[in-house]
């Protein structure tokens, strides 16, 4: 029997997701149904399927797509936390023990991603009928793992808000610590983002511990590792987000500071430098240094690409997601075609015009959506 909250949960997040978006998702529908002739359906949909428990590179292209479709569920909940009509739960939800709240989260979040659920267990279903079991088992592990992580946000968020008054053991040690430009975003994440931080690097770890087991045997191929880092950077999307609302929030001051915008744009790669430290530390441990070197600024440079996208259509999540999954694509074809050394040059240069043309006519508008 469902718990109380759950209901609420599911009525009031749930439903409110799916009208907010039903637009997308119909065309996905109809992108995934209506163009493909009804005789071929069945035959069309299982080969899709078979594709995504029998091939890692098509798995990893569907979760990508699979993030997209979370990372919007989560910016659409954590954002409805601030709309008044959602006061309620500060003093409602939060009576009650975590583990209720982690439970009542999780069917909430389940309901969500109902779309999602349903058609990963019709392919572990076909997967398992062709005597494929080792990724139809990482999917059942995946949809567990980011229900759960996504409860564990949204309870998180929805507690820090009611005692949102304290600061974290981190500024109180550091009030009198000098702190760089590129720094404040780092204090930030670990003052108030620690959650999405974790979860990242969770996903993070998920994707290059998966990609070099199942790819063995060619775990020296340039492209393999640049794909690896691709997909690590893709997961970060919600944090290069934040960056660009805490600066919009918090640092919009700095544009009257007598600050060269290539001074800035070189502060902005230190953020990333620094928050992709760990994925670094891990690649100069297992590569050659010219190799390693080759991939962290490949990863900059994907990054500061997503990051300067928002400076030129602003802070609006669907268009972002859009574009990101464009550009996923794009960047994984010429990471195929050995052109690793050229994306790094290309991807900064492109992320610089942006930067430059849009930094100072950005007005700094949060999109609702």
């Amino acid at each position: 029997m469902q718990q109380p909250l759950t209901k609420v949960l599911i009525k009031v997040f749930a439903a409110g997701f799916y009208q907010v978006h039903a637009g997308i998702l119909f065309f996905v529908f109809f992108v995934m149904v209506g163009c493909v002739p009804g005789n071929m359906q069945v035959t069309y949909h299982q080969s899709l399927m078979l594709g995504m428990t029998s091939s890692v590179v098509m798995l990893g292209l569907v979760l990508c797509v699979w993030l997209l479709y979370i990372f919007k569920s989560w910016h659409y909940v954590t954002g409805q936390f601030f709309t008044p009509d959602k006061q309620f739960l500060f003093y409602s939800s939060n009576s009650l023990s975590r583990t209720k709240q982690l439970t009542s989260w999780c069917y909430a979040q389940a309901v969500i991603m109902a779309p999602i659920i349903i058609y990963a267990l019709l392919a572990v279903a076909v997967g398992v009928s062709h005597h494929y079991y080792v990724l139809p088992v990482a999917i059942l592990i995946f949809l567990v793992g980011i229900i759960w992580c996504s409860s564990l946000l949204y309870v998180r968020v929805l507690n820090r808000l009611v005692d949102g008054s304290n600061q974290s053991i981190l500024l109180r040690l550091s009030g009198n610590w000098r702190k760089p430009y590129f720094s404040l975003y780092i204090y930030h994440i670990f003052d108030s983002k620690k959650v999405p931080y974790f979860i990242t690097k969770g996903l993070s770890w998920l994707i290059i511990t998966g990609v070099f087991y199942l790819f063995a045997d060619v775990k020296t191929d340039l492209r393999v590792a640049g794909i690896a880092i691709l997909a690590v950077i893709t997961a970060h999307i919600v944090l290069i987000f934040e960056e660009r609302r805490f600066e919009e929030t918090f640092l919009s001051f700095s544009r009257n500071l007598p600050y060269s915008r290539f001074r800035l744009f070189l502060n902005f790669v230190g953020v990333y430098f620094l928050l992709l430290l760990p994925e670094s530390i891990w690649l100069f441990s297992r590569f050659n240094p010219l190799m390693a070197l080759q991939l962290l600024l490949a990863g900059l440079s994907i990054a500061m690409l997503f990051h300067s996208l928002l400076y030129w259509f602003g802070l609006n999540m669907d268009r972002y997601l859009q574009w990101i999954l464009g550009l996923f694509i794009v960047l994984f074809w010429i990471i195929m075609f050995h052109l690793l050394w050229l994306l790094i040059p290309l991807n900064f240069m492109i992320a610089f015009l942006f930067f430059y043309y849009n930094y100072y006519r950005y007005e700094g508008l949060v999109s609702k959506k």
